[in-house]
């Protein structure tokens, strides 16, 4: 998984500038990138090209119904950056088990780690959400 020294600090801070700038010009109440959105937008080479991070950003924000912008707003391409690069292929159960636990704790950052909202914000029981978190062995607290 690449992390954020992978990518230079200006592309990164210049991403969460034109967040911010499309999100106020297009009045979408956009909060952060998910994290695997982050992960996809880091392993993606910008061969120096502002405007293709620019249209990036704009389609992102156009296409996000919600506070988060999460991989399914990104271009194709970067959707795809994952599996073009040195991540492995995986199957469809461990695709699906990941997407969980991003949807998990993307829930529980936006809550600062409280269960029941972070519960009801996925529209799912608290009984359901807390198995979960045993499930993937995500502690709440760490996002408070």
């Amino acid at each position: 998984m690449a992390r954020q020294s992978d990518m230079t600090t200006s592309t990164y801070k210049a991403l969460f500038a034109l967040l911010e700038k499309y999100a106020k010009e297009y009045r979408k109440d956009i909060r952060r990138i998910s994290t695997p959105a982050i992960d996809a937008l880091m392993q993606y080479h910008w061969p120096g090209n502002v405007r293709e991070l620019e249209n990036c950003m704009e389609r992102a924000v156009l296409l996000c119904e919600e506070q988060v912008i999460h991989t399914y707003h990104l271009p194709p391409t970067l959707q795809t950056a994952r599996d073009t690069g040195t991540v492995q292929s995986q199957s469809l159960k461990e695709a699906v088990e990941r997407f969980e636990m991003d949807l998990i704790i993307d829930a529980l950052k936006s809550t600062r780690g409280n269960m029941r909202q972070a519960a009801k914000s996925l529209q799912t029981t608290e009984r359901i959400f807390s198995y979960k978190v045993k499930k993937y062995n995500i502690n709440p607290k760490q996002y408070g």
